[in-house]
């Protein structure tokens, strides 16, 4: 805890565009905490390396998403928003981690078996180690919350496990980390697919709208989008794609579920799919004029990147110095 304020951590890869799934699951979400916690919000680029990436692009990638973490209201004087990579608390605690990590505990990641299906030539032991890393990420801000969606919360179970160890044999080090768990967001399904979630990494561009999309490109997406042959408008779990389209809608107008049927009712899918589609371009659209206002302002950017890191960097020594201590590393002599 800093101050009176709970320390929250949370963070999102360089990889991929982001989705309409990752604003509303996610960054949408992030806004309400910057004044409730002391937070800090990670661009996840040591972790993006598990899977081979062209290095320019990996680059440009972890700018634009600092930059839209700023232009989707995120305050770099409130938030502590930097790079993993500028800090090396990271790498430096967690490989101190990996020696208080149990072989099993990391057999059992269901993320590391889907993963290793997926790029089946390319099975590295940092795609094995990847929980001790994310333990590290949480662990080295003391962070007493971390929002997780059901996909990560077995990661968070083994960060609070190792922590545990670890405090058990050299006392009272790290605070254990809690599942944050705020109002209810909607869950994001594909557009395409309503049986699936939302996903930067879809090989159909159809299933998702990415954040950077055109009005005209969102409108197109929303056309096409999967729904059924029933012809009504209801808010039911047989009706996915439907479902789906409601739960869209009531995030960008603030309608409940209820209110988007009855405004509907006895509407075509295609009007219905319309309204969607620019109820989404309506509430992106400042987002992408702040973003392309800031991505033209490069010593804005990266004096927050300078400022930031400082800051993160600052916190991470505190805690890895203590843990330094704690395993018998000598004292650097200053």
């Amino acid at each position: 805890m800093l101050g009176d304020k709970k320390v929250l951590f949370s963070g999102m890869q360089a990889t991929g565009n982001l989705t309409l799934g990752n604003y509303i699951g996610a960054l949408k979400n992030w806004l309400t905490l910057q004044d409730e916690f002391e937070t800090f919000y990670c661009v996840v680029d040591l972790h993006s390396i598990t899977v081979r990436q062209d290095p320019a692009e990996l680059r440009s990638r972890a700018r634009k998403l600092l930059t839209l973490y700023i232009a989707a209201g995120l305050d770099p004087e409130k938030n502590c928003i930097y790079y993993q990579s500028h800090v090396s608390g990271h790498a430096e605690l967690s490989w101190i981690l990996n020696c208080f990590t149990y072989m099993g505990e990391l057999n059992r990641m269901t993320q590391f078996k889907d993963k290793a299906a997926k790029h089946a030539d390319n099975i590295n032991a940092g795609l094995f180690t990847y929980p001790v890393l994310m333990a590290a990420d949480i662990l080295l801000y003391q962070a007493d919350v971390v929002p997780v969606g059901k996909d990560q919360l077995q990661h968070l179970e083994i960060t609070r496990d190792i922590a545990q160890r670890f405090n058990a044999i050299y006392g009272d080090v790290f605070t254990i980390p809690e599942p944050y768990i705020g109002k209810t967001g909607a869950k994001i399904m594909s557009l395409q697919d309503p049986e699936k979630k939302m996903s930067k990494s879809d090989e159909n561009p159809n299933a998702s709208i990415y954040l950077m999309d055109d009005k005209d490109t969102i409108i197109r997406k929303f056309k096409r989008a999967v729904t059924d042959s029933e012809a009504n408008i209801a808010y039911n779990d047989e009706q996915k794609g439907i479902h789906n389209l409601i739960d869209i809608y009531s995030v960008c107008t603030g309608k409940t579920p209820d209110e988007v049927v009855s405004e509907f009712a006895g509407k075509g899918y295609g009007d219905f799919k319309l309204a969607v589609g620019e109820s989404v371009a309506d509430m992106l659209a400042p987002m992408q004029a702040r973003f392309a206002e800031l991505e033209k302002d490069k010593a804005y950017i990266d004096s927050v990147i300078k400022n930031n890191a400082e800051k993160a960097n600052y916190f991470a020594q505190k805690t890895l110095r203590k843990v330094q201590k704690k395993v018998g590393f000598p004292e650097k002599i200053r």
